[in-house]
């Protein structure tokens, strides 16, 4: 059986390493701030942004949520960004996606100031992206990128596959493995729902990452022997036999594929942990270099 990869452990570890920072800063009389926006009843999105602010807390980041209810227009979401960008306590601005269909998510995400874009995605972030030089990486490909070094897995060199083309996941973690610098250098393929053959490319993968949001969808047959795999989705399919007539699920089927691969990660506690203490990391980058530290 593979290395479980453990995803908590090497987030706590990121976090007090963060706790660290923040301290030092708040010996200089800087407390850094992020301020969440949750606009609706989306229970996920309520249970993401309650993870977030409690670890905000943990590491001593000054954390404010704001919630709104779901028919909150464009135009009041938008002159409240313009507030948060304003005001100098707040050095980071999350507003938890899915929004609600009368707002536009990509005006929301252009009107935040690129310098509190703590989520990494603002255009301008995107772009120093892709040029190399990022100020802000979005949070779990980030994260997928720490948890692959952090556990001995170094993706320079290596073949990795990703599967799923996503702007959240899978098109930004393309960009920064297959980058010529610490943490890339690796070989990357995007497969996608339009690819022929996925099996077959999955199946060449020295690092295989699952970001397709389907559950199981990655079979034995699918994994090389020796394969590290990474596993972004999480989804609740029913389960009778559950405490809560469901339980969660990643897009690779675990049991199926554990003992064939060098190491793998766990749903939940794999990548999930990782995206929380990435926005920390941002959060206390941003804060840094508004007060230009």
């Amino acid at each position: 059986m593979g290395e479980i990869i453990d995803g908590k452990k090497i987030s706590s570890q990121i976090k007090e390493e963060v706790k660290s920072k923040i301290d030092e800063l708040k010996s200089r009389g800087i407390t850094a701030g992020l301020t969440a926006v949750l606009v609706g009843d989306h229970p996920p999105s309520q249970v993401y942004v309650g993870m977030k602010s409690k670890a905000c807390q943990q590491v001593g980041i000054n954390s404010e949520v704001l919630k709104f209810p779901q028919d909150t227009s464009e135009e009041k979401l938008l002159s409240l960004i313009d507030d948060l960008n304003k005001r100098s306590e707040v050095h980071g601005i999350l507003v938890q996606l899915p929004l609600p269909p009368q707002i536009a998510e990509d005006k929301v995400i252009q009107r935040i100031d690129p310098r509190k874009d703590v989520d990494g995605f603002h255009p301008f972030n995107v772009g120093m992206m892709i040029a190399g030089e990022a100020v802000f990486l979005p949070c779990t490909p980030f994260g997928i990128q720490e948890l692959l070094l952090r556990s001995g897995n170094d993706p320079s060199g290596q073949h990795v596959v990703i599967l799923g083309r996503g702007n959240l996941v899978g098109r930004p973690l393309s960009v920064i493995l297959s980058q010529k610098a610490p943490g890339g250098n690796a070989t990357v393929t995007l497969c996608h729902s339009r690819t022929k053959n996925i099996g077959e490319l999955a199946k060449e993968a020295d690092i295989l990452v699952a970001a397709m949001g389907k559950p199981l969808f990655v079979k034995r047959d699918m994994v090389k022997e020796g394969a590290v795999v990474i596993d972004v989705g999480v989804n609740r399919i029913d389960d009778p036999q559950a405490k809560k007539g469901y339980r969660l699920v990643g897009d690779v089927d675990f049991e199926g594929v554990k003992d064939i691969t060098k190491a793998i990660t766990p749903v939940p506690g794999g990548v999930g942990p990782m995206t929380v203490a990435m926005l920390l990391f941002n959060t206390l980058k941003a804060a840094k270099l508004q007060k230009e530290i």
